[in-house]
C-alpha cells in the first residue's frame, strides 16, 4: 500500500502541477519500450484476437480473448464493417468498451494505437491507486491480478481529401485500462490534458450534408438484434458538451480519470459513488458546469442516460441500466426503472426499450474460465473405442481424445457442449418441440397431443423464453405455476460463472428429465417428463414434452407471480438431481394468496468416464415471469438465470419429511404433514389402502365404470378412461359412443358446386367443406364464373384492337401504328392525320353532344380516316349519327339494346380540315396538356391550317408551347401578365429541338433553373449537336462524346488536362452511357435497387444474378430512394424519396430525365406500387401514416386510409384482381392488411407470428402473397384471401424490400448490403450480389419485357 500510495501522490502533484488536467505521464505506461503490440495503420482496422491470460468477468460474461479497433473501441469478438456501428447511437449489436467511439484513422502516419497484457506490479498498483480513488470503500482490498491496456496516441478523424481541404492537424489521445482478477473487473478511461481536440467525426455516407457526430463513450452489452431499441447500455457522453468535459471532470477526484465496475451482468457502476474516501484530495473539488450536468442528465432524446459524475452531496447514486420483460411488448420506446438513492429519493436508469428480447445473430463471445474443466463425453467405457474408429459421433465443432478406456470428445475454441453437440458461444440459441398432456384440473379432464413448444435463449445473458401454443382451458391456466418446465431451459442455458458450467455443457443435447411436482395444500400430483433428441440441422435443439397428473384449477382474471429462487443441483457421472420447495403468489385484483409446491428432479444423461463434474452447483433465477393469453391459447414463461458455485448453506432449511421426501409413504399414498416432523400416509381416490402403499383400484374389472355402449373401458392409475371403438365417436352424452361419419374432401371427390376447373378453384376447409374462387380473368362467386371482358375497360391504347380471350385478353396495335398494343404511336407525321384520327389518338375527354356519357370516347374512322356516319360507345351501348365533323346529330340517339339509327353519308368538305382547324372549329371541352385550364381552348392556327408554335388562352392569359400535334410542351408554361415563351416553329422544313437541347432544358429544370458548380448540364452547339468536349461542371473533369452525346471510352481526363476531341468521330459500336450518372439498360428482364442517391441495375440470366454486368442505372445526388416499382406500359421508373420528400419518375429510354410528380403532402414516403392496367400509384407514407393513391401523372390524388396505421412500410397491388396489400410494422400489433384499388373492404389478413415485415410482394404467376420479416426473419406466403400460410425460408437476416420472378425471390438485406437470391420450391439462397459501394439497398423490383397483368 505504501507504493500504491506513492504513485497516487505522484499523479495527483503532476495534476496539480499542470492546473488541474492529467498530464501525459498519467496514462500508463505504453509504447513499443514496453512491449506494446501497434495496431496496423488505416481507417477501419482491428487487431487480432489477443488470448487473455486469465480469464476476465465482463457484463456477467466470462472472456477470454479481446480485440482492439481502430475506432476507439475493445470488444470481446471481432468487429463489424464500421458502417455497421461507427455512425450508431448505442446500444450496438455486439459488446464494446468505448473510451472514445467515432471514426478515427490512423492512415498517412497520423497517430499510433497500443495494446498489451500486463501484470508488472508497477502497472497493477498505479491501475488500483485509480480504482480505489474512484471505488474506496468496496475497491479497498480489491487487488488486481492481470490488466489488459490500450492507447490511442494522437489519432486522427477520417476526413475525405481534396484540393480544396488540408488534412486537420487536430489530435487526440486517450487510454482504456481493464483492470480484474478472478472476481471482479474495472475499466479505467484515462483523458490527459489536451487530449481531446476534436469531438466528433462526419459521417462516410453524409450525402454533402454538413454535420458531425459526436463520439460516444460507454459500455454496451451487444445482445441486442436492432441496435436503435433493443439491448442494455451505459452512455458516459454523446454530446459535444459532454465530451469537452471528459478531461477536465472526473469521477475520482483526478480530472481525465473515470473508473467503471463492470464485472456485474446487470450495470456498470460509476466510480465516486461511494463519497470521497480517505486520503481524496479535497483540494480538487470538481464542479460540473451547468451546461454539463443538464446535458449529463438529459434523457428527452436517447434511450440511454449520461451518467452525472460523483458530487459528494448528492449522496450515493449507482445506477443501473437493466430491463427485463419477457413479453415484446415493443412500442414503449424507453422503460424507466426506478432505483433508491441515498437520499432515500429515486433516480432514473434507462434501457433501450428492455422489454425486446435479442432475434439476431450477433451474440457474446461467453469464454469459461481457463481453470474450467473441458467439456467430454463418452459412449462406451466397457470396451476399448478409439478415435480412429469413432471420431465421427463427435460434433464437426469437436476433437477426439483417446484415453486408455476409450475416447471422448472435447468441444473446439469458441463453441461448447458436452463434446457430441456443440454450439457457438454466446449465441441466441432455439429449440422446437411437441408437447402432449393429459391433466385433470379440478374435476375436468383435459388433454391435448403434440401441440408447438417454442423456447428462445439469449446465452450471452441467460435469458430464457418458452411459449406453448394450442394450450387448450383451463388446463393452459392451471399450468401458470409449472415454472419448472421452461426451467430446464433456464438450467442448460444459465450464465456461467467462472469455474462453473451450464447443462447444455454437461449433458449435450441428448437427456431425459423427469420431473415431479406436488402443489400443497391440495396435495395435486403432475409428472413431466422431456426428451431431448439432439440439435437439428440449424443447430434446433428438439424436444418431446409429456405432462400427466392433476393440478389445482386457477379461475379466470388471475395472474401467477413467482419470486426470484436459488436451487442446488447435484451431480453424478450420468445423473443431475434436485429438489426443493418454492412459493407462488395467484392475484386476482387486489387479493394475493401464496402457495408452493414440491420439486423433485433428474435427468439423466451419458457422459464422459473422464469427465470432472462438480459435485453441486447453485442455480439462481434473478427473475421469472409465467403469463397465459387466453385467445391466443399460449402459455409462457421467461426466466434470467446463472449458474455457479454452491455457497455456504445455501441449502434449503429443515421441512418436514412430506417435503424433503424422508417420507415412508409408497406412491401413490399421500404424504400429510402433520404437527412438527409427523405425517401420515392417505392414498387418493382410486387406491386401496394396503399396508404403508396404496392399491389400484381396477374400475373396468370390477364394474364401477360408467363407460356407455361401444366403448373400450381402460384402467388407469388411480381411475379409468372410456374411449371408443375404432369407427366410433363420443355421443353427446359423454359416455356412449355412435358411428363416426367419415370427413371426405369434396375437392378431391368432385362433390363440390365450384365452376370447371379452367374457371374456378375449389379451396378445402379441411372439416368437409369447400369454399369457390373463381380463376383471375373470371367475375363470380365461384359456382358461377363468368369471363371479364377486358376490352370494355379500355385497357389497351385507342389506336389498338382489343382480342378478348377466356381468362385474359391481348391488345395489337392498329395497321399505321407501332407499340405494344398498351402503347401505340403513329408511324408518319401527326398533321397529316385525318381530323377522325388524329382524335382516335388524342381522345376527347368527354364525347361531344346533346347527351354525352359518362367517360371519353373513342371515334370509329373509315379506310380513309373520315369519321363513320354510325358513332357507337364501347362501354354503354349508346349509337347515334354524326356529322363530316364528327358532331353528333341531335335526336339520333338510341338507348342500349334498342336498334341503332340509320345514318347517312357524312359530306365532303369538313373532312378536309386540318387538325387544328377542326379543333379551332369544334374546341375540346378540356385542355390538352399537363397543366389545363379550366374551360375550352380554341387554337391558333397558320395561313396554311398547323398549330402555331405560340399558343395562348384567350380568358386566362397563360401562354405556352405546342408541338406539330398541338399538344404543350412542358416547362414552356407562363403565366398572365409575363412575357410568352420563345417557340419554335413545328414546320417539318425548320429543326425541333435537337437530344441535347431537350435533355439539357429537362435537366436544368430538374435543377430549377439554376444548377450548381458540381452538377452536369450538357453542351451543345448553334445547331443543337453535342459539343465534342464534354465536362461536368467545375470539377475539371473532361471527356469525349459522340454524335449522340455517348461518351468515348478512354477519354475521360483529370483536372487541368481537358483531352483533344474530333467532332466526326464516329460512334463506338459498344454504347457507353449518355451521361455520367446514367447508363440505360439492355433488353430483357433484370432487377432495379434503391441504393441512397442511385439506382441500381442487375440484370437476369434466367434466375441468376449476372453481376458482371450490374451497373448505376441513373444517380439522384441529394436523394434518399426507399420505394421503387415499374410501369410496364411506358416503360417507366417510379420511385419515392425520404430525403426531397417527393415522387418521381423516369424513362427507361436513352436521354430520359427525371420527372417529380408528386411533390407536395409527403413527410416519409417509403413503398411504392404501380398499377400498369389502372394507371395508377399507391404509396405508403410513415410520416404521415397514410396510404394515398393517384394517377401516375400525379393527378386525381387521394387519401385511401389514414386511420389505424403507426408504420405503413411495404405495399404490392394485384392489377388483375384490383386489389391492394400493405404491412404495418407497427411493434405493438404489427399486421398485413388488404383493400380493394379503391379502398374498400378493408381487412387484417395477417396479424399472427410477424415481427418487422418490411418487405412484401404480389406474385402475378402463382397468385401469392408474400413477404419478408426481419423480426421473425421468416419469408412467408399465403393466397391472398389469407389461406395457405407456409414458410419458404425461416433464417433471413435483416430483409428490407422483396420481389418476386419466376421461380425465385429476390430481396435486399441490411446485413449483408446486398440482393440475396431465394429458391421459391426449396427455400435455399442460391445467390447474392454485393455492390463495391456498401451502404443499405432499399427498395426493389424486376422488370420484364411485357406487362405481366395481361398474361394471366
Amino acid at each position: 500500500m505504501r507504493a500504491l500510495a506513492a504513485v497516487l501522490a505522484a499523479v495527483l502533484a503532476a495534476v496539480l502541477a499542470v492546473g488541474a488536467a492529467l498530464p501525459r505521464p498519467g496514462l500508463l505506461p505504453h509504447g513499443p519500450a514496453r512491449g506494446d503490440a501497434r495496431l496496423r495503420a488505416g481507417d477501419d482496422e482491428s487487431s487480432p484476437a489477443v488470448p487473455l491470460r486469465r480469464a476476465l468477468r465482463l457484463y456477467g460474461r466470462a472472456a477470454r480473448r479481446l480485440y482492439v479497433g481502430t475506432n476507439g473501441v475493445i470488444s470481446t469478438q471481432d468487429f463489424p464493417r464500421e458502417t455497421q456501428y461507427v455512425d450508431d447511437d448505442f446500444p450496438t449489436d455486439f459488446p464494446v468498451i468505448a473510451p472514445f467511439l467515432a471514426d478515427l484513422d490512423t492512415s498517412g502516419d497520423r497517430g499510433n494505437i497500443y495494446y498489451r497484457q500486463d501484470d508488472s506490479p508497477d502497472v497493477l498498483d498505479q491501475a488500483v491507486g485509480y480504482i480505489q480513488a474512484g471505488f474506496p470503500r468496496t475497491a479497498g482490498s480489491f487487488v488486481p491480478t492481470n490488466a489488459f491496456i490500450a492507447t490511442w496516441e494522437d489519432v486522427g478523424a477520417y476526413q475525405e481529401l481534396s484540393q480544396d481541404n488540408e488534412p486537420s492537424t487536430k489530435l487526440n489521445t486517450f487510454q482504456a485500462v481493464i483492470a480484474y482478477n478472478d472476481e471482479d473487473t474495472y475499466t479505467i478511461f484515462l483523458y490527459p490534458n489536451g487530449g481531446l481536440q476534436f469531438l466528433g467525426t462526419r459521417p462516410k455516407e453524409s450525402y454533402n450534408v454538413q454535420l458531425e457526430l459526436p463520439a460516444r463513450v460507454g459500455f454496451s452489452w451487444g445482445d441486442g438484434d436492432d441496435p436503435k431499441r433493443d439491448g442494455l447500455f451505459h452512455s458516459l457522453a454523446s454530446s459535444e458538451q459532454a465530451l469537452r468535459n471528459l478531461e477536465r471532470e472526473s469521477n475520482t477526484g483526478v480530472p481525465g480519470v473515470w473508473v467503471f465496475r463492470v464485472g456485474s451482468m446487470d450495470h456498470v457502476e460509476l466510480g465516486g459513488s461511494e463519497g470521497a474516501g480517505p486520503g481524496m484530495p479535497q483540494s480538487l473539488p470538481v464542479h460540473p458546469d451547468p451546461d454539463y450536468t443538464h446535458t449529463l442528465y438529459s434523457h428527452a432524446d436517447h434511450a440511454s442516460t449520461e451518467l452525472p459524475r460523483h458530487h459528494p452531496s448528492h449522496g450515493s447514486r449507482t445506477p443501473v441500466l437493466l430491463g427485463f420483460v419477457p413479453e415484446r411488448r415493443e412500442a414503449q420506446e424507453q422503460s424507466h426503472w426506478l432505483h433508491p438513492d441515498g437520499n432515500g429519493g429515486t433516480q432514473q436508469s434507462y434501457s433501450a426499450n428492455p422489454s425486446s428480447y435479442s432475434s439476431g445473430h450477433h451474440g457474446v463471445g461467453v469464454e469459461e474460465d481457463v481453470h474450467f474443466n473441458p467439456d467430454v463425453f463418452t459412449y462406451s467405457a466397457s470396451s476399448k473405442e478409439t478415435c480412429a474408429q469413432h471420431h465421427g459421433r463427435c460434433s464437426p465443432h469437436a476433437f477426439c481424445t483417446d484415453y486408455a478406456t476409450g475416447f471422448c470428445c472435447h468441444c473446439q475454441a469458441t463453441f461448447y457442449g458436452n463434446g457430441r453437440q456443440c454450439l457457438p458461444e454466446g449465441a441466441v440459441h432455439r429449440l422446437n418441440g411437441k408437447v402432449s398432456g393429459s391433466l385433470t384440473v379440478g374435476r375436468a379432464s383435459v388433454r391435448f397431443q403434440d401441440v408447438d413448444l417454442h423456447a428462445y435463449i439469449v446465452g450471452s445473458d441467460g435469458r430464457a423464453y418458452t411459449a406453448i401454443s394450442g394450450v387448450p382451458q383451463p388446463a393452459g391456466r392451471a399450468l401458470l405455476p409449472l415454472l419448472p418446465i421452461g426451467g430446464l431451459f433456464a438450467w442448460l442455458f444459465a450464465l456461467e460463472e467462472p469455474g462453473s458450467e451450464n447443462g447444455f455443457s454437461i449433458t449435450g443435447a441428448e437427456f431425459t428429465q423427469s420431473l415431479e411436482v406436488t402443489f400443497y395444500p391440495g396435495g395435486e400430483t403432475v409428472q413431466v417428463t422431456q426428451t431431448a433428441e439432439g440439435l437439428g440441422p440449424d443447430n434446433y435443439l428438439s424436444l418431446k414434452t409429456h405432462i400427466q397428473g392433476e393440478v389445482p384449477f386457477l379461475p379466470e382474471n388471475v395472474t401467477v407471480h413467482i419470486t426470484p429462487y436459488k436451487e442446488l443441483y447435484y451431480y453424478s457421472s450420468s445423473a443431475v438431481t434436485s429438489s426443493g420447495q418454492w412459493e407462488y403468489v395467484v392475484a386476482a385484483g387486489t387479493a394475493n394468496q401464496t402457495l408452493s409446491y414440491r420439486l423433485r428432479q433428474n435427468i439423466t444423461f451419458s457422459s464422459c468416464s473422464h469427465a470432472r463434474l462438480p459435485a453441486q452447483q447453485q442455480l439462481s433465477v434473478a427473475r421469472a415471469f409465467a403469463l397465459y393469453d387466453s385467445q391466443e391459447h399460449v402459455l409462457r414463461y421467461a426466466l434470467a438465470a446463472r449458474i455457479g458455485s454452491a455457497q455456504d448453506g445455501a441449502g434449503n432449511p429443515p421441512v418436514s419429511p412430506c417435503h424433503d421426501g424422508t417420507h415412508a409413504c409408497e406412491a401413490p399414498a399421500r404424504c400429510q404433514p402433520g404437527v412438527g416432523m409427523e405425517y401420515m400416509c392417505e392414498c387418493p381416490a382410486g387406491y386401496h389402502r394396503d399396508r404403508r402403499g396404496c392399491r389400484d383400484v381396477d374400475e373396468c374389472a370390477e364394474g364401477l365404470s360408467q363407460c356407455g355402449a361401444f366403448t373400450l373401458c381402460l384402467n388407469m392409475p388411480g381411475s379409468y378412461r372410456c374411449e371408443c371403438r375404432s369407427g366410433y365417436q363420443p355421443a353427446g352424452d359423454g359416455q356412449a359412443c355412435v358411428p363416426l361419419a367419415p370427413v371426405s374432401d369434396p375437392c378431391e371427390d368432385g362433390r363440390h358446386p365450384c365452376a370447371p376447373g379452367d374457371r374456378a378453384r375449389c379451396v378445402s376447409r379441411g372439416d368437409g367443406r369447400a369454399t369457390c374462387e373463381c380463376l383471375p380473368g373470371y367475375a363470380g362467386d365461384g359456382v358461377h364464373c363468368s369471363d371479364v371482358d377486358e376490352c370494355t375497360e379500355n385497357r389497351c391504347h385507342p389506336a389498338a384492337t382489343c382480342y378478348n380471350t377466356p381468362g385474359s385478353f391481348s391488345c395489337q396495335c392498329q395497321p399505321g401504328y407501332e407499340g405494344d398494343g398498351f402503347q401505340c404511336t403513329y408511324e408518319g407525321n401527326p398533321q397529316w392525320l385525318t381530323p377522325c384520327q388524329h382524335e382516335q389518338m388524342y381522345p376527347r375527354e368527354v364525347p361531344p353532344g346533346p347527351s354525352p356519357v359518362g367517360d371519353r370516347h373513342v371515334p370509329q374512322c373509315d379506310e380513309e380516316g373520315r369519321y363513320r356516319p354510325l358513332q357507337c360507345h364501347g362501354s354503354t351501348g349508346h349509337c347515334w349519327c354524326v356529322d363530316a365533323a364528327g358532331q353528333e346529330i341531335a335526336g339520333t340517339r338510341t338507348a342500349p339494346g334498342t336498334t341503332p339509327p340509320r345514318c347517312g353519308s357524312p359530306a365532303e368538305s369538313i373532312q378536309q380540315l386540318t387538325p387544328c382547324e377542326h379543333a379551332r372549329m369544334y374546341p375540346r371541352e378540356v385542355l390538352p396538356g399537363p397543366f389545363p385550364v379550366g374551360d375550352g381552348h380554341v387554337p391558333q392556327c397558320d395561313e396554311e391550317g398547323r398549330y402555331r408554335p405560340l399558343q395562348c388562352h384567350g380568358s386566362t392569359g397563360h401562354c405556352w408551347c405546342v408541338d406539330a400535334a398541338g399538344q404543350e410542351i412542358a416547362g414552356t408554361r407562363t403565366a398572365p401578365g409575363t412575357t410568352p415563351p420563345r417557340c419554335g416553329s413545328p414546320e417539318p422544313t425548320e429543326r425541333p429541338p435537337s437530344m441535347c437541347e431537350r435533355w439539357r432544358q429537362s435537366l436544368l429544370e430538374h435543377y430549377g433553373g439554376s444548377p450548381r458548380s458540381d452538377q452536369y448540364v450538357p453542351q451543345c452547339d448553334p445547331q443543337g449537336h453535342f459539343t465534342p468536349l464534354q465536362c461536368h461542371g467545375d470539377s475539371g473533369y473532361c471527356w469525349c462524346v459522340d454524335e449522340s452525346g455517348r461518351e468515348i471510352e478512354g477519354t475521360r481526363s483529370e483536372p487541368g488536362t481537358p483531352p483533344p476531341c474530333i467532332p466526326s468521330i464516329a460512334p463506338p459500336t459498344v454504347r457507353p452511357s449518355p451521361r455520367p450518372d446514367v447508363s440505360p439498360p439492355a433488353t430483357g428482364t433484370f432487377l432495379l435497387y434503391a441504393q441512397g442517391q442511385q439506382i441500381g441495375y442487375l440484370p437476369l440470366n434466367g434466375t441468376r444474378l449476372q453481376k458482371e454486368a450490374a451497373k448505376t442505372l441513373l444517380s439522384l445526388h441529394g436523394s434518399i430512394v426507399v420505394g421503387i416499382d415499374y410501369d410496364c406500359r411506358e416503360k417507366m421508373i417510379y420511385w419515392t424519396d425520404v430525403a426531397g420528400r417527393t415522387i418521381s419518375r423516369a424513362s427507361l429510354e436513352l436521354g430520359a430525365e427525371p420527372e417529380t410528380v408528386i411533390n407536395s403532402g409527403l413527410i416519409s414516403p417509403e413503398g411504392l406500387a404501380v398499377d400498369h392496367l389502372r394507371r395508377a400509384m399507391f404509396w405508403t407514407d410513415s410520416g404521415l401514416d397514410r396510404i394515398e393513391r393517384a394517377r401516375l401523372d400525379g393527378s386525381e390524388r387521394r387519401v385511401l386510409f389514414d386511420t389505424e396505421l403507426v408504420n405503413p412500410r411495404a405495399i404490392a397491388v394485384d392489377p388483375v384482381r384490383g386489389n391492394l396489400y400493405w404491412t404495418d410494422w407497427n411493434r405493438e400489433a404489427p399486421k398485413i392488411e388488404t383493400s380493394t384499388v379503391n379502398g374498400a373492404n378493408r381487412r387484417v389478413l395477417v396479424h399472427t407470428d410477424i415481427g418487422l415485415p418490411n418487405g412484401l410482394t404480389f406474385d402475378p404467376f402463382s397468385k401469392l402473397l408474400c413477404w419478408a420479416d426481419a423480426g421473425t426473419k421468416h419469408l412467408e406466403c399465403t393466397f391472398p384471401d389469407g389461406t395457405g400460410r407456409h414458410v419458404i425460408q425461416n433464417n433471413l437476416n435483416y430483409p428490407f424490400s422483396i420481389i418476386s420472378y419466376a421461380n425465385h425471390f429476390y430481396h435486399t438485406d441490411w446485413r449483408r448490403d446486398g440482393v440475396i437470391a431465394v429458391n421459391k420450391d426449396t427455400g435455399s439462397f442460391t445467390d447474392e450480389y454485393l455492390p463495391e459501394q456498401r451502404s443499405h439497398l432499399y427498395g426493389i423490383t424486376a422488370v420484364y419485357p411485357y406487362c405481366p397483368g395481361a398474361r394471366k
